[in-house]
């Protein structure tokens, strides 16, 4: 196992690096989508209502490897085929896609669930002030949500920091992916997958005590 963190270990930080760099492209973009898509679904307008919950369920019903496959392969080869050639997405671009529309899906669930677990009385005290529906909302009703979302924000990029390891499947160079690579020219199972392991551990353990206390502190000043 030294040998192997002596030879692979500046690889192997590099894969944790790209691994957080795409975890954190993917939880950025899927904020925007779920707040776009949340929004969508606790307003009044039927027909937005209709649309964000039939991209939540259309996405949440796609396994991510299939996402990815079709982004990646898909995609590039329908824009082939309608004449532009040479189109092509590398392997960060289709990812961070990907998983953005995953992760966006469960975000637009947990934005929802904030917002409506702020009392209505808020919204309605603030329209009674003579503020628009989305002042109100903007101003009022989401900077009292956040508070209740961050720790599922938090859990959510854990589990889309997880997910990456699914990106594998298209060549991108995150950490499952360089320990194919490291058991490929070592051929030692048990070690290189223990490191791999641990390393995944390390991070994922670190952001869920920061989601406890986090949510220790949102509870408290309630």
């Amino acid at each position: 196992m030294a040998a192997i963190i002596q030879v692979y270990g500046t690889m192997l930080l590099r894969a944790l690096g790209q691994t957080l760099l795409l975890t954190l492209l993917s939880l950025l973009f899927a904020i925007v989508i779920g707040m776009v898509f949340g929004l969508m679904n606790v307003g009044h307008n039927r027909v937005l209502n209709l649309i964000g919950t039939i991209y939540v369920d259309a996405v949440r019903g796609v396994p991510l490897i299939v996402l990815a496959y079709f982004i990646f392969f898909g995609i590039p080869a329908g824009i082939q085929g309608i004449g532009i050639t040479g189109f092509r997405l590398s392997a960060l671009q289709a990812g961070t896609i990907a998983l953005s529309m995953n992760c966006g899906a469960y975000m637009a669930e947990i934005i929802r669930a904030g917002i409506e677990s702020v009392d209505r009385g808020q919204m309605e005290a603030a329209r009674s002030l003579g503020l628009s529906y989305g002042a109100a909302m903007a101003l009022v009703v989401v900077p009292q949500a956040v508070r209740t979302m961050i720790p599922s924000i938090i859990n959510q990029f854990i589990i889309t920091l997880k997910d990456t390891s699914i990106l594998s499947v298209i060549g991108f160079p995150e950490l499952t992916n360089v320990g194919k690579t490291i058991m490929g020219n070592t051929f030692k199972n048990l070690q290189t997958w223990a490191i791999v392991g641990v390393m995944y551990m390390v991070v994922i353990v670190t952001l869920s005590k920061v989601a406890k206390s986090i949510e220790r502190r949102v509870n408290r000043g309630r």
